[in-house]
């Protein structure tokens, strides 16, 4: 019997894997180029710090955590990052002695869901988390930089969607009226919506049932409905600074992300390419959880992109995947030719230079095709003449020349030549 992998767990082969690997390394250094620093935490981690940050009545909380129970703990695969990331900069100090911190990550995340195209149980996210400022500029940047990243990675025809929800107060206002707006259509409302109308009734903004979405579409929400004065004017700088850059966004009033500890600014980057699930990633500001975990009261903002949506959504993707080539294969004719290859192999790559040889056997007509396969540069032909004169053939493959060079001196030739 063949195994498979567990629903909605992808296998990431080479080709795809260089793609993600050229993905990774253009956001590292877009993050380098703005300040922000790497952080990694556990993949698994104890579930209360999800059900105290995220909420008890999200979807995440109560129906897609993957739990892991171990004698008197619970503990859980992370299902998002920003609540893990805050857990680390309480626990490690960080409050104290680098108290505005601007931290990115890069991993997996997990969530027991209904797989789909573009909804998967183990995805992976970037994201950043700004720490210790409740500065608007700061909102600002985090969303710039958000659009930085997908303007990097290629991708064209995205949707920036913007909203407040401003302080607790200003929620409390929102969440009245939208009870007030939605009574008057509740029984049009889907029966996970008809509970969450009791429950939590942000989480009916979120739905993706087409008559919950119409009812929802209708109710002509605007920030300025609840905004007190002092998070309509952050929210104004926001927006200033957001114009200064040239940034183009839409304010999207049934904007609300679908966890509870967003507070201010939210914002939303969608493609329609990506069908149902067109939501590139996300974010916003969240004020009250370094508090809520135990920490001071210091502002917060960042956001997460879907690496697999990202891929979906970059038109051509496939040819940006840069596989890394060869620059020399060396090729052995003979039980000897095979010893000296091997060593003349530590040669190479203890210079720098990327090196590879034949493990199978193959004769010097499938060597050379796995050398053209691999796109090596060169191939260092070693067979009974060449060592005996103490000499390698190399090969230039692309202009289909040949030269004799010394064994001795060879590493320090095919240096000058790759500009090593």
């Amino acid at each position: 019997m063949i195994f498979k992998s567990p629903a909605g767990m992808k296998d990431l082969l080479p080709e795809e894997a260089f793609l993600w690997q050229n993905l990774e390394e253009k956001a590292r250094e877009v993050f380098a180029l703005c300040g922000y620093q790497p952080i990694r935490t556990p993949v698994v981690e104890y579930s209360s710090l999800f059900n105290r940050s995220l909420g008890q009545e999200t979807e995440v909380v109560r129906k897609q955590m993957f739990l892991i129970q171990r004698e008197e703990e619970t503990y859980c695969l992370r299902p998002e990052a920003t609540a893990a990331v805050v857990r680390a900069y309480l626990e490690n100090g960080l409050d104290k002695t680098n108290q505005f911190s601007k931290l990115y990550y890069l991993g997996a995340m997990f969530r027991s869901e209904r797989p789909q195209k573009g909804r998967l149980r183990q995805f992976h996210h970037i994201g950043v988390e700004a720490l210790g400022s409740v500065s608007p500029y700061l909102d600002a940047e985090v969303i710039a930089l958000a659009v930085r990243l997908l303007d990097e990675f290629g991708i064209s025809g995205y949707q920036l969607k913007l909203n407040s929800l401003g302080c607790r107060d200003d929620r409390q206002r929102l969440s009245n009226i939208l009870r007030e707006r939605l009574t008057p259509q509740r029984e049009g409302l889907c029966p996970d919506c008809q509970e969450r109308f009791s429950r939590n009734i942000f989480r009916v903004l979120d739905c993706k049932n087409e008559g919950c979405k119409n009812i929802v579409s209708g109710l002509k929400l605007e920030c300025a409905d609840y905004l007190c004065q002092g998070c309509a004017e952050h929210f104004a700088r926001v927006k200033e600074g957001l114009d200064s850059l040239g940034l183009g966004y839409s304010l999207c009033g049934t904007l609300v992300r679908g966890l509870d500890y967003y507070t201010g600014s939210v914002f939303e980057i969608s493609h329609p390419g990506l069908g149902a699930q067109d939501a590139l990633g996300a974010g916003g500001r969240y004020d009250n959880l370094i508090r809520e975990l135990g920490g001071p009261n210091l502002g917060a903002v960042g956001f997460a992109l879907g690496v697999e949506r990202l891929l979906l959504a970059a038109e051509g993707h496939k040819a940006q995947g840069t596989r890394h080539k060869i620059q020399v294969f060396v090729v052995t004719l003979g039980e000897d030719a095979k010893k000296e290859g091997f060593k003349l192999l530590d040669r190479l790559r203890k210079s720098g230079v990327s090196c590879d040889m034949d493990y199978e056997g193959k004769s010097l007509k499938g060597q050379m095709r796995r050398a053209n396969d691999l796109g090596a540069g060169w191939t260092a032909i070693i067979g009974e003449d060449e060592i005996k004169k103490g000499i390698i053939a190399l090969k230039d493959m692309k202009a289909g020349s040949q030269a004799e060079i010394s064994l001795d001196n060879f590493v320090e030739e095919i240096k000058k030549m790759t500009g090593d």
